[in-house]
């Protein structure tokens, strides 16, 4: 397969709803999810990294990522739009937009999504563990860095990145290939754009947030789990060297 829909909106712009609903339509969807939750996607997270590690512009073989995918939406693939559109020109580009403008977009992804950089508990997961050495290198360079330019700990220049990023995609991509989408505007939009017929039930609106927030709770539970374990060993072990050495 090749992707047919390919997904700039940053994430916590309704990308969740909109992932379900191209499932829905009949394009199987990549999103963050697939990364970290998707069994039978082992190893993506290290393609993600290496590509969070190369230059940007980089091209790299997108097929292993979206092989059984036809769109994508949400981290990671929005941050390599311009590369995915070289790679799969006959593409459209859906760019999501959250209903509340920049400024909920930012206060969402402050609340959620950025605890992989402010959350202190996941910097043990890092420290301890192999996944969050990965996924925390791939997203500070990747997201953080490269297409938010690092600016996420200033309100202000957060949001003026976001709206000029909302500008350089409406730049770089001709109208008809191009929809400017929130997910309160339902299926009308999406469907008149991918040439499909709407179906008979409500848009998907899914609580992405509060699904979030559990990932969260569990990100701490276990760096609390980590950390403890950590001590119980270290201890084991002065306990042994003072054995040892008595």
């Amino acid at each position: 397969m090749a992707l047919k829909v390919i997904g700039a909106g940053f994430g916590r712009t309704g990308t969740w709803s909109t992932f379900a609903a191209l499932n829905r339509l009949g394009f199987p969807c990549y999103h963050m999810q697939e990364v970290i939750l998707n069994k039978a996607n082992k190893g993506h997270l290290n393609f993600w990294r290496k590509v969070a590690n190369s230059k940007p512009g980089t091209p790299h073989d997108w097929d292993r990522a979206f092989a059984n995918y036809t769109a994508t939406v949400d981290n990671p693939g929005c941050c390599v739009w311009r590369e995915l559109l070289a790679a799969y020109p006959d593409a459209k580009v859906l760019l999501t937009l959250h209903p509340r403008g920049a400024e909920g977009w930012y206060d969402s992804t402050i609340d959620t999504i950025y605890f992989t950089e402010n959350l202190w508990q996941f910097k043990i997961l890092e420290w301890l563990t192999p996944f969050g050495r990965k996924f925390g290198d791939m997203s500070r360079k990747l997201i953080w860095g490269r297409v938010l330019a690092g600016v996420m700990d200033d309100r202000e220049r957060a949001i003026a990145r976001y709206n000029a990023y909302t500008e350089e995609v409406k730049a770089a991509v001709s109208p008809e290939k191009l929809l400017v989408f929130t997910v309160t505007e339902g299926w009308g939009p999406l469907c008149r754009f991918l040439g499909v017929a709407e179906p008979r039930e409500p848009f998907p609106n899914l609580n992405d947030r509060e699904s979030v927030k559990k990932v969260i709770r569990d990100v701490i539970k276990g760096s609390y789990m980590m950390l403890g374990l950590s001590i119980a060993g270290g201890v084991a072990v002065l306990a042994g060297l003072w054995w040892w050495l008595g």
